[in-house]
């Protein structure tokens, strides 16, 4: 059976710590990602991005720092994720900052249905504005639970709080979680698959993540290219992460994520081709491993 994709693009840096990640889906086509995501298998169909959204410097809100922003980005792709499904598309979501994650979750769970989010990323993103320094970039997934201490208005973008429980969320290749955020994990029981246990357990963690993945009617994917080691592929926006997978670990996890039956859609954040010595290459095999992924 052939599958129709839904490109969608979240152009925005709103909630990170500055302008320049907005940049990445508008590098991602020009390197030629709806040619490649095509196959005898998958029909493309290219939504467009939203509005440009610029990262700004925000003194009067210090602890959530620029939420009125991230609250817009997210609603506007709520909509067209929304819109995607009602055509019972899939979808890959193009976006930057990983707040662009809560929009991708609302508009998957405006229908009534079941959503698992297996959530791949380096740092845990369960910072809050009582904990954080104020960047919403790393409060995606605190905001997702409704954790306490959220800002209100992002923690109910669906209408509902918590958006998702906290069953319904997996951390894949985590390394980096401060104490704040284990407490958070350990009280509300957040399943974690640590980046060692990723590396070196992947049939396991296959095992694992296919009987949770099976209990909802659809699995979403977060994948926050920070996760890789950026001495060995410098893409990330953040270039203090050292020790993370390689191009070929992270291949291999979202192949075993993405061909779950129920998968349906990706949502791909922090590529910065200015952080690449030949961001030609380096997009291309970005957009390689998501064409691998999806099959």
């Amino acid at each position: 059976m052939v599958r129709t994709i839904s490109l969608i693009g979240a152009p925005s840096s709103a909630g990170a710590y500055g302008p320049g990640q907005e940049a990445a889906p508008a590098a991602l086509r020009r390197h030629g990602i709806v040619a490649e995501l095509g196959s005898d298998r998958r029909k493309v169909v290219d939504r467009g991005d939203g509005p440009v959204v610029h990262w700004r410097r925000d003194q009067a809100s210090p602890t959530a720092a620029n939420a009125d922003l991230v609250v817009k980005v997210a609603r506007t792709l709520a909509e067209a994720v929304a819109k995607a499904f009602a055509d019972d598309h899939d979808m890959v979501v193009l976006g930057r900052d990983c707040t662009v994650e809560l929009g991708t979750v609302a508009g998957a769970i405006r229908d009534g249905a079941s959503v698992g989010l297996a959530y791949v990323d380096l740092d845990a993103d369960l910072k809050t504005p009582l904990t954080g320094d104020g960047i919403l970039d790393w409060m995606g997934v605190a905001h997702i639970v409704g954790a306490e201490g959220t800002h209100a208005e992002l923690a109910s973008l669906a209408g509902r709080r918590p958006m998702l429980v906290a069953r319904a969320v997996r951390l894949f290749a985590t390394k980096n979680i401060t104490d704040s955020e284990q407490r958070l994990i350990d009280d509300a029981g957040i399943e974690v698959e640590p980046l060692q246990v990723v590396t070196d357990s992947m049939a396991a963690v296959a095992s694992r993540t296919g009987e949770w993945a099976g209990t909802f009617d659809r699995l979403l994917v977060h994948v926050d290219v920070d996760v890789l080691d950026f001495e060995k592929f410098p893409i990330a926006e953040n270039t203090d992460h050292r020790g993370g997978l390689d191009l070929s670990q992270l291949t291999e996890l979202l192949v075993m994520l993405c061909r779950q039956p129920n998968w349906r859609a990706l949502t791909l954040c922090e590529v910065n081709p200015d952080h690449a010595p030949d961001p030609e290459r380096s997009i291309a095999r970005i957009v390689d491993m998501l064409a691998e992924a999806l099959g």
